[in-house]
């Protein structure tokens, strides 16, 4: 019986002559024709400003420059969440305020927000899991009233959308990922989006190593030099080239993944009517973009072992993040509001399902077969 990987990257056909076309252009690192492309449609379909970035964390990291933080300023954000949401604003000295999540997207929890708030934040990060936003509005109503920044770490959200506006167009700044595990992708790579034109020219400055060469290729200054911060945070153009192929047919990926999405949705639907676990829940102000198919089982003994059993059965299903929290860089660097009840349970019961562009509707019957036997039998349940 043929493997059913969690993840399969896609290719939209172009990727293999683009980067054949960069290769002969000469230019290989970072600020290339392609990476210029890859920019003006992330522009022109998202509305910010977009600076290609080598990976989410780096646009992060270039976020938290950009607020300007302090030794000891405050950032509020999930503990459910990867590691780079909290070690991007750590690095420059600040400390993760950890909040829970909600009970039913598993994104941020907004009424968290407003009772982890001290004259020391300076940011709240909305992290949009699974390709569901955050709700926005209140995020924002919250952060305007503090007058601390939103960044978005919408690493899993391409083409979703919060009441029709595009997650990425939302807060002050915004991080993508277009790593290999991501709908639309590029082996390694992200993209920093500024909402605030006051931010995008040091935005500029600090990816190309804390120099103003953006401003000399654009012919402003004669020479550059050093006159900020920075690091080398620039996608290389032939990872630029490969990411163009996949943004043009970034509507079809994601179709594909909605029809997969659906497709397990359906299929898993008796067990949830039958109590035996819970499917993903998204609400009426969001569209997603299928980045993930989870659900919810009963407790950690039940996940491991089911993920045990899909995994003997060659069904590579998998679970998702330890809290912060209650990691030991987080004890360290961070602090908790409260106990995070939500954020524990969910990191418990939560099995991730393979999904990918391409995905056959053979692969999703037998996962959703496969995960309805293992079920029941433990339960004790009979089928529907």
């Amino acid at each position: 019986m043929a493997h059913v990987p969690f993840n399969r990257p896609p290719l939209g056909g172009n990727e293999a002559r683009y980067v054949e076309e960069a290769i002969a252009n000469a230019h290989l690192s970072s600020g290339g024709p392609f990476g210029r492309r890859c920019e003006e449609w992330l522009q022109r379909r998202l509305g910010p400003t977009a600076l290609l970035t080598h990976s989410c964390t780096a646009a992060l990291e270039m976020s938290a420059l950009l607020l300007e933080l302090d030794p000891g300023d405050e950032v509020v954000m999930p503990s459910f969440t990867f590691v780079s949401t909290a070690n991007a604003f750590v690095l420059r000295g600040a400390v993760p305020v950890f909040v829970d999540i909600r009970a039913d997207t598993l994104t941020l929890d907004e009424d968290a927000v407003e009772d982890a708030i001290t004259p020391r934040t300076r940011a709240v990060v909305a992290v949009h899991y699974a390709g569901v936003t955050c709700d926005m509005d209140r995020i924002a109503a919250v952060a305007s009233a503090h007058d601390v920044a939103v960044v978005e770490d919408a690493a899993q959200a391409l083409m979703s959308t919060y009441k029709g506006r595009h997650a990425g167009s939302l807060g002050d700044l915004a991080a993508l990922s277009f790593h290999e595990t991501k709908n639309v992708t590029s082996g390694e790579g992200g993209a920093l989006l500024v909402n605030d034109p006051r931010l995008v020219e040091r935005a500029e400055v600090l990816r190309t190593k804390g120099t103003d060469r953006a401003r000399f290729l654009r012919g402003e200054v004669d020479k550059y030099t050093w006159v900020d911060l920075g690091s080398s945070y620039g996608l290389s153009e032939l990872n630029a080239a490969f990411l163009l192929a996949q943004l043009e047919v970034a509507d079809e990926l994601t179709a594909d993944r909605l029809r997969t999405w659906g497709l397990y949705h359906e299929a898993l639907a008796p067990l949830e009517e039958q109590g035996l676990l819970r499917r993903p829940i998204v609400p009426g102000y969001a569209s997603h973009n299928a980045h993930m198919y989870y659900l919810l089982v009963d407790d950690l003994e039940e996940r491991t072992r089911i993920i045990e059993e899909l995994n003997a059965r060659d069904v590579n299903a998998v679970f998702h993040y330890v809290p912060l929290h209650s990691s030991s860089a987080g004890t360290r660097f961070g602090r908790a509001v409260g106990e995070l009840p939500v954020t524990r349970e969910a990191a418990d019961r939560l099995i991730r399902l393979p999904l990918w562009a391409g995905m056959s509707e053979g692969d999703v019957e037998r996962t959703a077969a496969a995960l309805d036997s293992l079920v029941r039998q433990r339960r004790g349940v009979a089928s529907a």
